[in-house]
């Protein structure tokens, strides 16, 4: 396993972020491809690319540059990933933010960052989801982070019945994405913090659902990348088993322990 380093600037002073990279060269470039042929029908899922063939960097889109967006951006950078970021503020507001992420990184509006996507992740304010842009996301994955917090969003009768989800509300947004659910059940200074090499004891777990298998293998590697183990919660319709409030949320568990916290969790609170 070899060790990412990211030195950035905040308030004048340098910041310590760590992002744990396997030795592999299935990177996500190549995993982005390799969805992608898996979606039409080709065979090879789990081919790694010929020795001495340069891979193409994946560019993330990410829409909402808040707490997780940010992060989100810092991992995606450290693996060796491109990151177009747009808020709901224009591009001009996120300069101090691009300057600290560097050369691989751009500010951008909502629709260029979506154009600009391989994997685009959605990280603005639930009650804003409709603002996402559809059509340049079209057969692409989508990672959701969004949380439903009705004191911020507005009440959503959907929700508060238990006959939708975060992510299912989305997906039906964005009816030709392949929606998949991440980073929503951890705080974000975390995200860049608690990583640590696979196979390490007690190593953190972070949960995935998605109706899309190459949706959920995505999120798998990017998590493991990152320093943690993956668990998968099934397709979209069970989301809801790690959303705010939940015993999945926010506390650190392992994959057992997330496992078993997933199980136990009520859909109507």
């Amino acid at each position: 396993m070899a060790l990412v380093r990211i030195w950035a600037r905040r308030s004048g002073a340098l910041r310590y972020d760590r992002a744990w990279a396997p030795a592999s060269p299935f990177t996500m470039g190549a995993i982005v491809r390799t969805a992608a042929r898996k979606s039409l029908g080709e065979s090879g899922w789990n081919a790694a690319p010929a020795r001495g063939v340069a891979e193409r960097m994946t560019t993330f889109g990410i829409i909402g540059a808040g707490h997780i967006g940010s992060q989100v951006a810092r991992v995606a950078i450290a693996q060796g990933n491109e990151v177009v970021i747009a808020n709901s503020r224009g591009p001009e507001t996120l300069a101090e933010l691009v300057e600290e992420l560097g050369p691989k990184a751009r500010a951008a509006t909502a629709q260029e960052a979506a154009e600009a996507a391989d994997v685009a992740v959605i990280s603005v304010p639930l009650k804003a989801y409709r603002d996402i842009p559809v059509e340049p996301l079209a057969g692409k994955v989508v990672l959701d982070t969004n949380n439903y917090y009705w004191e911020r969003d507005g009440h959503i009768e959907a929700l508060d019945r238990g006959e939708a989800t975060t992510a299912g509300l989305l997906q039906e947004h964005l009816p030709t994405s392949k929606v998949v659910k991440a980073f929503n059940q951890i705080t974000s200074q975390t995200i860049t913090t608690d990583g640590t090499p696979a196979g390490t004891e007690n190593r953190r777990a972070l949960a995935t659902a998605s109706d899309y298998p190459e949706a959920v293998e995505l999120v798998t590697r990017f998590y493991d990348e990152a320093g943690f183990d993956t668990v998968s919660a099934g397709p979209l319709s069970e989301s809801w088993r790690f959303e705010r409030d939940r015993p999945a949320y926010v506390s650190r568990q392992n994959a057992e322990e997330l496992k078993a916290n997933m199980a136990k969790a009520q859909r109507v609170l």
